[in-house]
């Protein structure tokens, strides 16, 4: 690593990004995807537990005078919002102050608000904390996703990023189960089993936050805000337990890049960077959120009305049946992710996003024909959610890794909000009334909505998805830091080219 002096900061050439993306896999990429990726498990587990107990809250008896409608309705708008503001609010803090210093933080937030959601004893306590554990779980979007593609190896970047944010289908499985057996009133009062749910989430957090400890800053981010040498310390770290792990040297890192220094960025530049000169990546993230936000809801806002109205499912067993969809969920980018780095990007995020949405289309067409059972039906939404659950995913992988690293964070949190408030909030108030009326005919329409939205979606990511696959994330996106000759132009390249000159390839 070389530097020179400049006038606004330090000028740094380095091959920081080229060493951690020529790293093997290791056990030490497994402890960043334990640390790191397994708190979505806790956000399915959430997500899925409230809507799971919301039946027991609102009997006599729970501790709490709440109707079942409160529960599911502004509870649930409460926790929405929460993420909402919270990927915002920590998002720019997160590129900002760092990526370690946050997903400790937001973490720490999730686990004091859940935990106390466990002693809740009057229905504003439930509703405050409900925001406040949306609002670390929000924060945590953006700092765990930074920090997961800009330290995973280029080589699996794709495969994991999916694989961890498809995991939160793990914990919908697991919440879906645990309901079962929490609010069983032969082993729980009544009063008692719906608190354990959300003191477990709280146990696991913990856990969870202790093994983050370990878990070690960006040294990308390190390097541009003038902590080189805290970056150099980290990065030589991993190469020798790497090395003795597979008890051979390294390769020869390949290329270099030339920053110049700075401490932060305006929001000003941020917008300007987004929206102006990475406009059509920001038009294919809008796309891939809101057609994923909206195909969801389509299927699983009203997925335990839908059982119950048209096929007699009592209410008390809707829960096996979200077990099996959650579980096609999270097979989806468990198998598919491998395909997102070889396959290649485009390829997978427009075929995962059409094949879900052509899928749904057949799905509402046997339910309108009146051919499907609760079996065959729920089978058919595996179908559709193995695909979709793979294009979810790489929807947050795509603005993750396709613009400038100052950027990175808060691009991920402002397409996050805006998908959840698509889903959460204008999601809920179309299909509510569709799903819920009792007629075939509206059920159908609101399959349709959702599949058509994804289809567009995946027509989106056919014209303008990036080929990110097997990249360095300063090739697919120079920063905005880069020396004035190694500067990105944008989207005025081709989006299968790289996004400007560097001082050499990495």
């Amino acid at each position: 690593m070389t530097t020179a002096q400049a006038g606004t900061g330090r000028t740094v050439t380095t091959d920081i990004p080229a060493r951690l993306d020529r790293l093997p896999w290791s056990r030490w990429h497994w402890t960043i995807v334990i640390g790191l990726g397994t708190v979505w498990i806790l956000d399915g587990l959430e997500v899925t537990v409230v809507g799971n107990i919301a039946s027991r809250l609102s009997e006599p008896g729970s501790g709490l005078p709440i109707t079942s409608g409160e529960v599911t309705g502004l509870a649930a708008a409460l926790y929405v919002a929460g993420a909402c503001s919270g990927a915002l609010f920590w998002g720019r803090l997160t590129d900002k102050w760092g990526r370690k210093k946050l997903f400790m933080i937001t973490l720490a937030v999730y686990l004091g608000a859940t935990a106390l959601t466990a002693i809740a004893f009057d229905t504003w306590w439930f509703f405050l904390f409900r925001f406040l554990t949306g609002f670390g779980i929000g924060g945590e979007y953006a700092a765990i996703n930074s920090a997961i593609d800009e330290l995973i190896p280029k080589e699996y970047r794709g495969r994991v990023d999916l694989m961890i944010n498809g995991s939160f289908w793990l914990g919908a499985v697991f919440g879906s189960l645990l309901s079962i057996v929490a609010l069983d009133t032969d082993l729980f009062a009544a009063n008692v089993g719906w608190r354990l749910t959300f003191a477990l989430g709280a146990v696991l957090a913990l856990v969870i936050l202790l093994v983050r400890r370990h878990v070690p800053e960006s040294p990308r981010w390190l390097l541009i805000h003038g902590r080189d040498d805290e970056a150099e310390r980290i990065v030589s770290s991993i190469e020798r337990k790497v090395e003795e792990e597979n008890g051979e040297p390294l390769p020869r890192p390949e290329g270099e890049i030339t920053i110049h220094q700075r401490r932060s960025v305006s929001f000003l530049e941020i917008g300007r960077t987004v929206f102006s000169d990475y406009r059509r990546r920001a038009i294919l993230g809008f796309s891939l959120f809101i057609g994923q936000a909206f195909l969801y809801n389509a299927i699983t806002f009203g997925f335990g009305a839908i059982l119950t109205t048209f096929f007699d499912v009592p209410s008390g067993s809707t829960g096996y049946y979200f077990a099996v969809i959650a579980l096609g969920n999270f097979c989806g980018p468990l198998l598919l992710g491998k395909l997102f780095d070889t396959v290649g990007r485009r390829v997978m995020i427009s075929s995962t996003y059409l094949l879900s949405g052509l899928l749904l289309f057949g799905t509402a067409w046997l339910f309108d024909q009146g051919s499907l059972s609760a079996s065959t039906l729920t089978a058919c939404w595996c179908a559709v959610l193995f695909f979709a659950s793979a294009g979810a995913s790489s929807a947050y992988l795509t603005v993750s890794e396709v613009f400038p690293m100052e950027t990175r964070a808060m691009s991920i949190a402002f397409f996050y909000a805006i998908g959840t408030a698509a889903g959460g909030i204008s999601g809920p108030l179309l299909f509510a009334d569709l799903t819920g009326t009792g007629k075939v005919g509206d059920t159908v329409l609101a399959f349709q909505i959702g599949a058509t939205l994804m289809c567009l979606a995946g027509l989106t990511a056919a014209l303008l998805a990036v080929h990110a696959e097997r990249r360095s994330l300063e090739d697919i996106a120079t920063p905005l830091t880069a020396a004035e000759e190694g500067k990105a132009d944008g989207d005025s390249t081709s989006a299968s080219g790289s996004t400007g000159a560097r001082t050499a390839t990495a």
